[in-house]
C-alpha cells in the first residue's frame, strides 16, 4: 500500500525506493504494473467523442538539442482529442501523417462533429468527418469559438508532469 501511496503522490520509483528501502527494480515494476491497470481501465472505459473536439499533436521526450516540434530527432509524436467540456483521448502515434491522424480520429471519435485544429496539413481530410475549424496560429491564437488553447494546456499539464519525474523513455510508451 505504501508503494501504490507514493505512486499517486508522483513520487519516482527512484525516490520511492528510497524511502521505503526496497530494491529499485520491485518498485519500478510495481509503478510499471500500476500503468498497466490504468491503461487497461481506460480502453475499457472508452467511448467514442463527439461534439466540439479540439486536435492537436505534440512531441515529447528527447535529450537532444535542435528543433523543437516537427522533425525534432528521437522525439515521440502523440496526438490528443480534447472533448469541450469533457473527456480527453491521447496517444502515441508513430508519425504524423494524414493517414496515421485520420484513423485516429475515424476510431475515436463520431462522425458530424466540429473539429478545431491548427493549419497542420495532416488536418486537410477532417472536412470528411464533420465540421473543421481552423485556427491559423500566424495570425491568432484564438477568435471566439475556434482555438485550440484546451488540448494545448492539455500537452503543457502533461509534460509539467513528466518533467518531474525526468520524463519517459521512448520505448515505454504505451502503444495501442
Amino acid at each position: 500500500m505504501e508503494v501504490m501511496h507514493l505512486f499517486s503522490l508522483e513520487i519516482s520509483a527512484r525516490k520511492a525506493s528510497k524511502v521505503l528501502g526496497l530494491s529499485y527494480g520491485s518498485v519500478y515494476d510495481r509503478f510499471m504494473s500500476y500503468r498497466a491497470a490504468i491503461v487497461k481501465r481506460c480502453e475499457e472505459d472508452f467511448e467514442k467523442l463527439s461534439g466540439e473536439l479540439e486536435l492537436d499533436e505534440s512531441y515529447f521526450g528527447g535529450k537532444r538539442k535542435g528543433n523543437r516540434g516537427r522533425g525534432a530527432f528521437n522525439k515521440q509524436a502523440v496526438f490528443g482529442v480534447l472533448a469541450r467540456g469533457g473527456k480527453a483521448y491521447i496517444v502515441p502515434v508513430p508519425d504524423v501523417k494524414q493517414e496515421t491522424l485520420m484513423e485516429e480520429v475515424r476510431g475515436r471519435t463520431y462522425k458530424g462533429s466540429v473539429f478545431y485544429t491548427d493549419c497542420f496539413k495532416s488536418y486537410a481530410g477532417i472536412r470528411f468527418y464533420g465540421k473543421h475549424r481552423k485556427v491559423n496560429k500566424e495570425y491568432t491564437f484564438a477568435k471566439g469559438k475556434n482555438h485550440i488553447n484546451g488540448v494545448e494546456s492539455r500537452w503543457a499539464f502533461v509534460k509539467e508532469r513528466m518533467y518531474k519525474v525526468h520524463g519517459v523513455k521512448i520505448y515505454n510508451y504505451y502503444r495501442p
